[in-house]
């Protein structure tokens, strides 16, 4: 493992039921990460024997420095995650749902991001499936075409200004170790969902004077996205009163609207360039 890639944040993937899924999810893993990279198979005893194998498949063949634990008998999602996060002690964390597929590039990109300010404690990529940091169009899942190399690309291009979000989005988050760890980690007593759980902690870390930003450079595709479990809502609702009429606000002031047309017209100009403009120089 080179110092560079040493440097990189844990990439912890809670493991799902969808062996499908699962599979698309580590090559897209293998494609877009550095080799090297640390990443930890969450199993809450959800894999059957088809996900098994995938996961024996793939950890006999990856490049990355990977990791699975199974559980023997599971608990809530939001216990699960805040169990394999407390065993990563202060070290910086990225949740990557078992289920979506990073672009290249993405972990570089939100270690960048979070390196950038120390304000901020959460780092969402975008995602065709990422609620307020969804593209093309905010709260909505849309089915993508595009390559991931192609969207990695087109993200690159955009200027950084990690603008804020109204919390981290459960498709992807790069979570600062130390900042977790002040605002006490995950509520699993209070929450079921990591959906619910990460914007309970999102809220808390910005009581802390943390920052839950948007990486404009990376994008993780997803197929759906995370909802709650039963009362975790209700929950939320009790403990942050003016969550729902905030993230309501956030949904149709979309503030961000200027940004998905910049990342829009970048997809769309590198679509039209000849194939492998980059090595004759049509890639400005």
């Amino acid at each position: 493992m080179s110092p560079g890639d040493a440097a990189l944040p844990i990439v912890l993937v809670p493991v799902g039921a969808d062996e499908a899924a699962l599979d698309a999810c580590l090559a897209a893993l293998d494609a877009g990460t550095p080799a090297g990279t640390r990443v930890w198979l969450a199993d809450n005893a959800q894999a059957g024997p088809r996900g098994a194998a995938v996961i024996e498949r793939w950890l006999r063949r990856t490049p990355l420095q990977a990791a699975h634990t199974r559980r023997a008998s599971p608990v809530a999602e939001a216990a699960h995650i805040n169990e394999a996060l407390r065993a990563c002690g202060n070290a910086d964390v990225a949740v990557l749902a078992g289920d979506a597929r990073p672009t290249p590039g993405w972990l570089e990109r939100l270690a960048d991001c979070l390196a950038s300010d120390p304000a901020i404690a959460t780092a969402t990529p975008w995602s065709n499936a990422g609620e307020a940091a969804a593209w093309p169009r905010i709260g909505e899942i849309v089915a993508l075409d595009a390559s991931p190399t192609l969207l990695a690309q087109a993200c690159a291009r955009l200027d950084v200004g990690h603008p804020e979000l109204p919390a981290a989005v459960s498709h992807a988050v790069l979570l600062r170790g130390a900042a977790r760890v002040q605002a006490g980690g995950l509520d699993a007593a209070s929450y079921r969902s990591w959906y619910a759980a990460l914007i309970d902690l999102s809220l808390r870390l910005a009581g802390l004077g943390g920052r839950s930003v948007l990486c404009e450079t990376a994008f993780v595709l997803r197929a759906a996205e995370g909802a709650p479990r039963d009362g975790d809502m209700d929950t939320l609702s009790a403990r942050w009163p003016a969550w729902h009429a905030r993230i309501a606000q956030w949904l149709m002031d979309d503030p961000q609207c200027g940004l998905r047309e910049r990342l829009g017209e970048e997809l769309a100009r590198l679509s039209r360039l000849p194939p492998q403009a980059d090595l004759f120089g049509g890639l400005p």
